[in-house]
């Protein structure tokens, strides 16, 4: 099989993008991207550093935890975590950023590209002063563009599915897949006890 390396060996198998699909890409927020925003209580952060290495991050809340301030611009809560801050630091070299919304049971998606900025200023970290606890920083992204995505991913995945979900009890806990990847803990420590400090500590940073 040959590597595909051009654009045009790409299009010779995929062919022209749908007249709509070039259409429908917005420069800002309507009405309906303003909608989705305020419905979502997820969605997926991706960044890259200037040597192009690449993050995908989640990030979720209750439903309209990212903000729209105006039709080119979201406000971003960025709450306790595990202190890498991969995103954040990418955001630092490199401000493109791509956001995917997700609303449980609509199986569209939202895409919004934009230009991320990190802020500590109080009157936007005030924006969130209704979630009870206030975000460490906000990133404002300047939306570059926007549209809504198709269902098919989705309904191929049946992501909503209640039928689909699997049992919890047949993948591992945080607290055995950290114990065993590093090694890390007591022998003689339950694996009641190893999973309860995971729940503590990610209760704890809110």
């Amino acid at each position: 099989m040959a590597k595909i390396d051009t654009t045009e060996k790409l299009r010779a198998i995929y062919g022209s993008p749908l007249e709509l699909a070039i259409r429908k890409q917005l420069d800002h927020l309507d009405v309906h991207c303003r909608h989705f925003v305020a419905l979502a209580p997820f969605a997926v952060i991706s960044s890259a550093g200037v040597n192009g290495s690449a993050d995908v991050s989640p990030r979720g809340d209750g439903p309209g935890f990212v903000r729209v301030l105006d039709d080119k611009t979201l406000l971003i809560p960025d709450r306790p975590g595990n202190r890498r801050i991969d995103t954040l630091c990418n955001i630092l070299e490199n401000p493109e950023i791509g956001l995917l919304f997700l609303v449980p049971g609509i199986n569209e998606t939202l895409r919004v590209n934009g230009l991320a900025a990190i802020h500590d200023d109080p009157e936007l970290i005030d924006q969130f002063a209704d979630t009870g606890k206030l975000p460490q920083t906000v990133l404002k992204i300047t939306v570059t563009e926007a549209f809504i995505h198709c269902a098919k991913s989705l309904m191929r995945s049946r992501l909503w599915d209640p039928e689909t979900r699997i049992d919890r009890k047949t993948f591992p806990t945080l607290g055995q897949i950290i114990k065993d990847q590093l090694a890390v803990g007591d022998a003689t420590e339950t694996q009641e006890e190893t999973d309860a400090y995971f729940a503590q500590s990610i209760a704890e940073r809110g």
